[in-house]
C-alpha cells in the first residue's frame, strides 16, 4: 500500500459532503475545530440538499474530484449516509494513485476506502467533521494522531475473541452494507490475508446474515485471515428474538479464521480512527489488535 504523507500543522485539509445531508451546527463544529490546526476548504455549495442527498451526482461528484486534485493533504467527508455508491466509480482512481491524499471517514465513505485500496492506496477509516462537532475528545486527539502519525503503531486490548488463533495482513473492510453493495456492483477487491474490519448501524439480523452470506458465498470472505467487528449499533432483534451477536457468530465463525468482537469503531459512542492499508496483527487469544 502507498501511505500518502501524513499532515502537519497548517497543511491543507478539504472539507466535502460526497453522501447525505448533515445537521450544519455539528458540521460547522467539526470545521471549525480542525482549522485551529490546519487550512479548512469547504465547497461553497456543500450545504446543497437533494432529497436525501447532499446536491445531485453531478455537484458531489464535481466537488470530490476537484478536492481530490487541489493538493489539499486530507479530505475529509461530512458525514456518511448514502450517496458514493452513485459517484465513486466515477472517479479517476488512476490519477489518484499518482498522487494520493488522505480519505477520512467511515460509514459510506467505505464505497471511498474500497476504490482508494483497488489502487494501492492507504486510507483512514474513522471520524468526520460531523463526528467530530460533537466534541469528543478522545476521538479529536485520535484523530490528529492518526492524521499526522498514520502510520505509527496502534494497539486495541480488551477485545474478545469468538475464534482463537492469531493472524496478521493488511487492514480492510469497514460499513457491512456499503461492502456489500460494492461486492454487488463488482467494485469490491478485498486484499488475500486481509485483517477485515466490519461495522454497521440500523440493520436487523436477518440482513446483516443476508450480507455476510452473500459476501461469503461470492468469495469475498475467503481470503480473510481474520476478521474483527466493531460496533453493531442498533441491530435490534425482530419478532423472532435472534440477536446480530448470535448472526455475527454463526456465520463468521465458520469461515475458520480467527474472529475478534468488541472494537472501538463504528456508529456508536466509540470511534477511533484506523488506518486501512497498515498491516495488523490479530491475537484472538489475548483480545488484542496491532497496527503497524
Amino acid at each position: 500500500m502507498i501511505a500518502p504523507p501524513p499532515l502537519r500543522p497548517g497543511d491543507t485539509v478539504a472539507v466535502v459532503a460526497p453522501s447525505s445531508p448533515f445537521d450544519r451546527a455539528l458540521f460547522w463544529r467539526g470545521v471549525g475545530w480542525l482549522a485551529e490546526r490546519y487550512r479548512v476548504r469547504v465547497g461553497r455549495d456543500a450545504l446543497t440538499r437533494t432529497g436525501y442527498l447532499a446536491g445531485t451526482d453531478e455537484r458531489r461528484l464535481d466537488e470530490l474530484a476537484r478536492a481530490l486534485a487541489s493538493g489539499a493533504r486530507a479530505v475529509i467527508a461530512a458525514r456518511g449516509g448514502y450517496g458514493l455508491g452513485r459517484i465513486a466509480h466515477r472517479i479517476d482512481w488512476r490519477a489518484f494513485a499518482a498522487s494520493p491524499t488522505w480519505l477520512v471517514g467511515f460509514s459510506d465513505v467505505t464505497a471511498l476506502h474500497v476504490e482508494a485500496a483497488a489502487v494501492g492506496v492507504a486510507s483512514l477509516h474513522g471520524p468526520m467533521a460531523c463526528s467530530l462537532g460533537r466534541g469528543d475528545e478522545r476521538a479529536r486527539r485520535a484523530t490528529l494522531d492518526a492524521l499526522e502519525a498514520p502510520l505509527a503503531p496502534r494497539r486495541f486490548a480488551g477485545l474478545v475473541g469468538w475464534r482463537g488463533g492469531r493472524a496478521s495482513g493488511p487492514l480492510c473492510g469497514g460499513n457491512l452494507a456499503v461492502l456489500h453493495a460494492c461486492a454487488a456492483a463488482g467494485r469490491l477487491r478485498l486484499p488475500d490475508g486481509g485483517v477485515v474490519l466490519l461495522e454497521d448501524v440500523g440493520e436487523r439480523p436477518y440482513r446483516v446474515d443476508r450480507m455476510l452470506t452473500g459476501l461469503a458465498v461470492g468469495g469475498h470472505l475467503a481470503r480473510a485471515s481474520a476478521i474483527v467487528l466493531g460496533e453493531f449499533t442498533d441491530c435490534l432483534p425482530g419478532p423472532d428474538g435472534v440477536t446480530v451477536g448470535e448472526v455475527l457468530r454463526e456465520r463468521l465463525t465458520s469461515l475458520g479464521v480467527p474472529l475478534l468482537t468488541g472494537a472501538p469503531f463504528g456508529h456508536g459512542a466509540r470511534n477511533l480512527p484506523v488506518t486501512l492499508g497498515a498491516e495488523a496483527h490479530v491475537d484472538a487469544d489475548a483480545g488484542t489488535l496491532s497496527l503497524g
